[in-house]
């Protein structure tokens, strides 16, 4: 049951294909000395935090969890957690495209909801997952101004609604945006940002903290592969992330592409020149 809830976190459409994972995984399956299962945990590297914010205009799309809360499912996600139905509100998601084919959001909705409850998430916990999903929707609507030294939160309102969700105070959080406090030397001063500047903030603040849960998801399930039995012997099982190559890549495909092709050089170089050596060694044609 881990697959549902990492393949909605981790998942989205993309030109060539409509379930691209866009993360790689190392899975290992643990066994003790006497071979016995003794359970197993999962590795990521390389989420691409860039399509939380940014999609090819009406060829992607961004990660399946946001379109799964706004189909409501689960009825009253929507209400519960100040989503609107329509993507197109939203500023991360909405060059995008919205609905994927042959993909019932409504129904992977149901299927990831009873996911956490089979994996043993909090009632808290899943509340949190969701409140975080959109709160980082209503943040990237937020909208500043130029004043002569600073810029001004146009919209309080919705930042309000981002703060709540986050669970932190609106006014606080405009501050932090847009006068945020640097480290110089040994104290902290307060730094005036420009609209563009604060444009680039929520898009950071966006993408890390939609790291962070991705992480924390990975680490609880890590949990429920926990056995408390001695881990002796493991078989590997390597997801690489989803390959593809445009004329024009993002920094992010440009890194899961480099990686991918060093891990199959890492490979052919261990199942073949490694192998051969070893043949020549043992004396065997």
């Amino acid at each position: 049951q881990t697959n549902p809830v990492l393949e909605t976190f981790g998942n989205a459409k993309t030109v060539r294909n409509n379930n691209s994972s866009r993360f790689g995984k190392f899975i290992r399956i643990h066994f003790d000395k006497r071979a016995k299962l003794a359970g197993g945990d999962i590795e990521t590297y390389l989420l691409e935090k860039s399509r939380v914010i940014d999609q090819l205009p009406g060829m992607e799309r961004s990660y399946h969890i946001f379109f799964q809360m706004m189909s409501n499912g689960v009825p009253g996600t929507t209400d519960k957690y100040m989503m609107s139905t329509d993507a197109s509100v939203y500023k991360f998601i909405k060059e995008g495209v919205y609905t994927v084919q042959n993909l019932d959001d409504g129904e992977e909705f149901r299927a990831t909801d009873e996911g956490f409850d089979i994996l043993n998430f909090s009632a808290e916990e899943k509340d949190n997952i969701y409140r975080i999903s959109s709160g980082i929707l209503w943040l990237g609507n937020t909208e500043f101004a130029d004043r002569k030294d600073h810029a001004d939160v146009e919209n309080q309102e919705v930042l309000d609604k981002a703060a709540q969700l986050f669970g932190v105070d609106g006014f606080e959080l405009a501050n932090a945006i847009t006068k945020p406090r640097v480290k110089v030397g040994a104290e902290f001063v307060t730094k005036s940002q420009n609209a563009a500047q604060c444009n680039n903030t929520i898009g950071a603040l966006g993408k890390a903290n939609y790291g962070y849960l991705f992480k924390f998801l990975v680490a609880k399930c890590n949990e429920t592969l926990e056995t408390g039995m001695e881990r002796v012997l493991f078989i590997g099982v390597l997801d690489i992330a989803g390959f593809e190559i445009f004329e024009l890549n993002s920094f992010d495909q440009l890194a899961i592409n480099y990686t991918n092709e060093k891990l199959q050089q890492f490979f052919n170089h261990h199942m073949f020149v490694n192998e051969q050596e070893e043949y020549k060694a043992e004396q065997i044609e």
